[in-house]
């Protein structure tokens, strides 16, 4: 189906150009038609690697082919002994590395669900639930809280509807939906109001969609692709072992020329220089050379896998032992992707709450410093209570953590309001709900009627912007008070001031009836309130990431946040982890989108902040640093991250992470702990320095034999006791490093 903006155009021109109706949906017959011709609704993923096909890519390494000519030469040659030796290390090495690379795979393989999704259709008038897999253009989708959206969808009916679409664009917060065409020619992801995307999860709410993109055609699809587009990177380490595996080769095979053009001109027999010359070819290899890495390795393996860090792909380890700047993904890397309460204000006071994410632990401390009972407080008692009726979120212990359901900004009510002991279940044992005016995006609002001491409240939360507007009184501690002009923008002043600093804002108010209205509507309820206070909320820095962040600037590490958030909240965060400093750029997606290949170039020297990008940005800032010479790792967890973890020279992905991310990654964070990354690095710098050491002995004692081999007409040695004795001390030496190695750690 060619490629259509969907969110532009009216619902009637939908069904038409989908050919389906938008009540009834589509017939048995169309729906297997459909099915053949656009084909299952499944993404596209390359084949699992096999046991075999992780062996070839152990043995085709520049070094491991010189050691099997050498094996094969040896055995042309009537050398039997040392053509086995050759063959017995090449095979072993192979061997510790596929063994390692199977264990990383089948640990990850844990990590993937393992049940088929199924989907609430209409097909010919009637309610039916399918395996998504067999979902097709012009299906008509019933959707509610806590489902995830089986394909790309164009939004029929929306009623209190929001979406997570945290793992697609990188926002945090909810995204409000409707059905209403929008009119602007080119609307970016996080904006189209009116399309539901595939691997994005409901919410709040309800609503219903008629599918317009299945399988390798949704966005998410089109995510994948680039990221199958991206040929896979070798690693800083295998390019210069090629390079040293072509740098002697050329080197033995020119002195071996040498050699044998020498001994022809000094008159020695044709066929014994033959000899000579191919047991010095072979002399030449170090044969333990590739073991030697191979083992290093799989101790920094080890050692990674101790302190829950799966590496997928040996050289990765030494790979990360190089790397010189860290770009990371901001919701659920550096941050808890769990919305938390920081501030309330009432009263003209302001109260900070401590405790991040959504343990119901935490303090109320007043503008002095001092920890407070809240519930002491009667406008603070209003807010956390009034905060925690006028929502639908709910708090659930799942193991040894706390899970929110609902709407993540209805959760952080929930959790301060847990802070304090209050529950609403135990609430509305006492206090039923006794009607509500559910929110809706126009509104931006949200009413709820209790009864509480015999009295009946409206508490209504929504916008500060449009929920002052809509108030005549204050609540204060000496109660309730005309709402003068001054007071209006002083609240607007702190709403501004909040937001200015990435925090997201909610204000709440409540109204006195004597009785509930027979049908409550917004324009009678939502006006003439008194005002409460004010939420202010962030998705919180995860507490263990600044001291990480400041172990790598020791290590001169720099750390680059790369988000689809909002940019001031971007920096906001950023700032307080120490990513952002005065003085540093904080680039947008728009401003990115502007820029050639060449500016951006100069645009990421000195650039700690990208938000509001693309994944297609993401790709092309990692590339940019790359052209830098910088060793690139990418740190992320969603579905926009895998092009540039695909991309970068490491790629990390959180274990808590989407299986698209992971599959991409070199590494993989098990318990998603962004901390374990620069002590990591720390480890496998050390793993590193032993590898180099053992590889700088080895190729040392090579060339020293190789050099030799030209003078020893001046010495008093023959050719054959010098490749004999030369060999002997490879060994050795080799031998001695590795079980230096193994002491040390």
């Amino acid at each position: 189906m060619k490629e259509q903006k969907w969110y532009g155009m009216d619902l009637r021109k939908v069904g038409e150009v989908l050919e389906t109706d938008l009540h009834q949906g589509l017939s048995l017959e169309e729906t297997e038609k459909r099915l053949g011709e656009y084909g299952p609704n499944v993404l596209k993923e390359p084949p699992p690697r096999s046991i075999f096909s992780m062996f070839i890519d152990q043995i085709k390494e520049v070094l491991v082919l010189i050691l099997i000519a050498a094996a094969v030469i040896s055995g042309l040659v009537g050398e039997w002994a040392d053509s086995l030796v050759i063959m017995i290390i090449v095979v072993l090495n192979a061997c510790l590395g596929v063994y390692q690379e199977h264990k990383a795979e089948e640990a990850l393989q844990a990590l993937k669900k393992m049940t088929k999704p199924i989907a609430k259709v209409i097909r010919a008038g009637s309610i039916c639930e399918v395996n998504v897999e067999s979902l097709v253009p012009g299906d008509i989708v019933l959707l509610e809280a806590g489902d995830s959206l089986p394909a790309d969808i164009r939004l029929t009916e929306t009623i209190s509807m929001q979406t997570n679409e945290a793992a697609l664009t990188g926002e945090s917060v909810p995204v409000e939906k409707d059905t209403a065409p929008l009119e602007k020619e080119d609307v970016g992801i996080g904006d189209r109001k009116n399309m539901g995307f595939m691997g994005t999860t409901v919410t709040t709410g309800r609503g219903r969609g008629v599918v317009v993109a299945t399988g390798m055609s949704t966005e998410l699809g089109k995510i994948a692709e680039l990221i199958q587009a991206t040929p896979p990177e070798t690693t800083p380490l295998q390019r210069r072992l090629g390079e040293l595996g072509k740098f002697m080769g050329i080197m033995a095979g020119v002195i071996v020329l040498i050699v044998f053009l020498t001994g022809l001109l000094r008159g020695e027999e044709l066929l014994g220089m033959f000899m000579i010359a191919i047991s010095l070819a072979v002399a030449a290899v170090p044969e333990g050379l590739p073991a030697v890495v191979t083992i290093v390795l799989a101790m920094g393996v080890t050692k990674m896998s101790q302190r829950k860090a799966v590496v997928r792909r040996l050289p990765a380890v030494e790979t990360l032992g190089t790397v010189t700047v860290i770009c990371s993904d901001k919701t659920g890397t550096l941050t808890k992707n769990e919305m938390t309460v920081t501030h309330l204000y009432t009263d003209g006071q302001n109260f900070e709450v401590t405790g991040v994410g959504y343990e119901p632990e935490g303090e109320f401390i007043d503008d002095n410093g001092n920890v407070i009972e809240p519930l002491s407080n009667k406008n603070l008692m209003f807010m956390l209570m009034g905060g925690l009726l006028c929502t639908d979120a709910e708090m659930k212990k799942t193991d040894e953590n706390w899970r929110v359901i609902g709407d993540p900004t209805e959760g952080a009510l929930v959790v301060a309001a847990a802070k304090t002991g209050l529950r609403k279940a135990e609430l509305e044992r006492e206090s039923p709900r006794l009607a509500e005016i559910p929110f809706d995006s126009g509104r931006k609002m949200m009413t709820t009627f209790y009864r509480i001491n015999d009295k009946i409240y409206s508490f209504t939360k929504g916008a500060p912007d449009l929920l002052v507007a809509r108030c005549s009184s204050i609540l204060k501690g000496t109660g309730y008070e005309p709402l003068s002009e001054d007071d209006r923008n002083q609240l607007l002043e702190i709403n501004s001031q909040w937001a200015s600093q990435g925090e997201r804002v909610l204000a709440l108010a409540i109204r006195e009836w004597k009785e509930v209205p027979e049908k409550p509507k917004p324009d009678q309820v939502e006006n003439d309130m008194t005002f409460v206070g004010y939420f202010s909320m962030i998705d919180p820095a995860r507490p263990e990431v600044k001291d990480a962040v400041d172990v790598g600037k020791g290590a001169g590490i720099r750390t680059v946040m790369i988000t689809g958030d909002h940019r001031d909240t971007a920096v906001a965060i950023a700032r307080e982890l120490g990513i952002w400093r005065e003085g540093d750029n904080a680039i947008s997606g728009e401003q990115l989108q502007k820029m050639d290949d060449q500016e951006l170039k100069q645009a990421v020297l000195n650039t700690t902040v990208f938000a509001r990008v693309s994944p297609e940005d993401k790709l092309r800032i990692v590339t940019a640093l790359k052209e830098h010479n910088y060793v690139v790792s990418m740190t992320g967890d969603g579905v926009n991250d895998a092009p540039a973890v695909k991309e970068a020279d490491i790629g990390i992905a959180m274990g808590s992470g989407t299986d698209v991310a992971i599959e991409t990654s070199d590494v993989v964070l098990m318990n998603s702990d962004f901390s374990r990354l620069p002590h990591a690095l720390g480890l496998v710098k050390a793993t590193a320095r032993n590898m180099k050491q053992n590889i700088f002995i080895a190729v040392g004692v090579v060339l020293v034999l190789l050099v030799s081999v030209l003078f020893s007409e001046w010495m008093n040695m023959s050719i054959g006791m010098l490749v004999h004795e030369s060999s002997i001390l490879v060994v050795i030496l080799n031998g001695m490093r590795l079980l230096k190695y193994k002491l040390r750690y």
